[in-house]
């Protein structure tokens, strides 16, 4: 028998109500596995990506940005799931258990803007975030319309910032 106040702080911090169901006033676990990562690297061309671009412009950007952190990172990107471009990568584990494997940084053509993912910009209130110009950003994304809308040498300053983040913070 399990000592239902001891389960109940555990089901709190760690479970949602899918994963158990109470039968009169005892607990009965049901079996239940981690989400599988979803997105992972895949043998697509980065090229043959980009390259379905129709928007000219956009896709020149794409091209941009894509040497611009292959030049940071000093890696070739990788097509990460359907339509995200990564560069190099990391493995992760959090204390919940859940682990796994994430590009260094990244970009994706998305419908309204290029989506740039970076991890520790939301902390900087430094000349780069102040003096990058045009931009949306979010935890751990930049959202930017078009390259020209941002100043390039600050963009590499901070993809550099994220990649020396990301390689202390999770240490192989």
């Amino acid at each position: 028998m399990i000592n239902n106040e001891i389960f109940l702080i555990v089901y709190q911090k760690y479970f949602s109500s899918n994963f158990l169901t109470r039968i009169n006033s005892d607990v009965v676990f049901k079996t239940f596995t981690m989400a599988e990562q979803k997105t992972l690297p895949t043998s697509k061309k980065v090229d043959d990506f980009l390259n379905e671009i129709t928007d000219q412009k956009r896709k020149e950007d794409c091209f941009a940005i894509s040497r611009l952190m292959s030049e940071v990172v000093h890696a070739e990107p990788t097509m990460w799931g359907p339509s995200i471009v990564g560069f190099g990568s990391y493995h992760y584990k959090y204390e919940s258990g859940r682990e796994g494997d994430a590009p260094l940084v990244g970009f994706s053509p998305r419908k309204q803007n290029l989506t740039l993912y970076l991890m520790s910009i939301s902390d900087q209130k430094d000349h780069v975030i102040q003096k990058l110009g045009k931009f949306k950003m979010s935890k751990g994304c930049l959202y930017i319309n078009k390259l020209e809308d941002v100043n390039v040498g600050l963009l590499k300053e901070l993809i550099k910032k994220s990649v020396d983040y990301v390689s202390n913070k999770y240490k192989k």
